[in-house]
């Protein structure tokens, strides 16, 4: 197995976060070499959660996350503006639930008190409000929420389109189809070890999804991570026809099967078929080294979306048509983590010159996280505070 030419960095995965990376890497260091592998290709839905969306929010439980969303916000403006695109749409982000019950969402008491202490304008509603407003029924009475109106949707092909052509305006070069088996980082670089050759860096980011885990692993590098796959369904609606209706999330308390948590996105702004997307978040029956994704939704995760919309969501005609697909989601196992951010510095020989973006629900952080993993391959410290996100 021969060795390629020599590259400054070399990103495995060309995710959000790697495309990200790679742009923000290059445009700071335009004479360096700088190469983007992905075992699958561009926009890919293999590797990674799924659908044409994702949900943009502001407010989080936890302060500190809560901080680097609004940081985040001013990025996503200003990749709009180099990108001459629009890329998130403010619908809106709807919470209602159970406002005591801790989710990996968060909790809604909590989050309306970090909105409170960050000043961030909010509308709490009462379930019947919610219920009037959004065309819900039958949910319990004790149930309540909040409308954050800078919340909504985030166009993913967008911006991985937008992410790529940026990258590629400054000699960024990418290999698909390259899957990487193992990392052999030393004092001077790491040799990245492919299934068909090797190639060699100064500095490497590993933000591969659910491979990441395995692939730092090699390196006695444990991160607390376990992958989901999750059922989504498609729906058309049968009336409320209303454009640009909010995201919405469901917290509720688990029951016995799983943990009862649902979502959903209404017709994309973009879109031309009309379709709701409802999503289950149960995070139960973890995939394992030897079980890989099956790429097929559970068939009782999709009867318990379907239950679900046919009780609570009238408005949707979930008999007449429907299409079910999985989605996978890389979680950490520790509820008050949101996700793995760092340099692999003193965990391994050579670990300075590995960086690591893993786990969560990290798409509403593609522009921050891509500065923070600049940073860190240029062994400079990070323009934002991660004490939270570090292994």
């Amino acid at each position: 197995m021969h060795t390629s030419e020599e590259w400054d960095v070399v990103i495995i995965g060309a995710g959000p976060i790697g495309l990200s990376t790679a742009w923000n890497y290059a445009r700071e260091n335009k004479q360096h070499k700088v190469l983007v592998l992905d075992k699958y290709g561009l926009m890919t839905q293999l590797a990674g959660t799924s659908g044409e969306e994702r949900h943009w929010r502001l407010q989080y439980s936890e302060i500190d996350i809560f901080r680097l969303t609004l940081e985040a916000d001013k990025l996503w403006q200003a990749l709009e503006k180099n990108a001459d695109r629009k890329l998130i749409h403010r619908t809106g982000s709807l919470w209602f639930g159970d406002a005591d019950v801790w989710t990996n969402e968060g909790q809604i008491t909590q989050t309306m008190k970090s909105m409170d202490e960050m000043a961030l304008p909010y509308e709490r509603l009462s379930i019947r409000a919610i219920e009037q407003r959004f065309g819900f029924t039958h949910f319990d009475a004790n149930y309540e929420g909040f409308l954050q109106r800078d919340g909504g949707v985030i166009d993913v092909k967008g911006t991985l389109s937008a992410l790529y052509a940026l990258a590629s305006e400054l000699n960024v070069s990418f290999a698909f189809g390259q899957e990487v088996v193992a990392l052999e980082p030393d004092s001077t670089g790491v040799t990245v070890i492919g299934a068909e050759q090797r190639f060699r860096a100064r500095k490497v980011l590993v933000a591969s999804g659910p491979g990441s885990k395995k692939l730092v692993g090699q390196l006695d590098i444990d991160l607390a991570l376990s992958t989901y796959e999750m059922a989504c369904i498609s729906m058309l609606r049968s009336e409320r026809t209303t454009a640009n209706d909010p995201f919405w999330f469901a917290f509720q308390q688990p029951v016995a099967s799983d943990s009862n948590l649902f979502y959903g996105f209404p017709p994309n702004p973009w879109s031309v078929n009309g379709f709701d997307r409802l999503g289950t978040d149960f995070e139960v029956d973890p995939l394992s080294d030897t079980h890989g994704p099956s790429y097929r939704a559970n068939p009782l995760h999709v009867e318990r979306a379907l239950e679900f919309a046919q009780r609570h969501m009238p408005f949707l005609a979930p008999d007449r048509e429907h299409y079910a697909s999985s989605c996978l989601a890389v979680l950490p196992t520790d509820p008050q983590r949101q996700f793995y951010l760092d340099s692999a510095r003193g965990r391994c020989h050579g670990g300075e010159n590995v960086v690591v973006s893993a786990g969560g629900w990290a798409f509403k952080f593609t522009p921050l996280m891509g500065e923070i993993c600049a940073d860190l391959l240029s062994d400079k410290s990070p323009r934002w505070d991660i004490s939270a996100l570090r292994f």
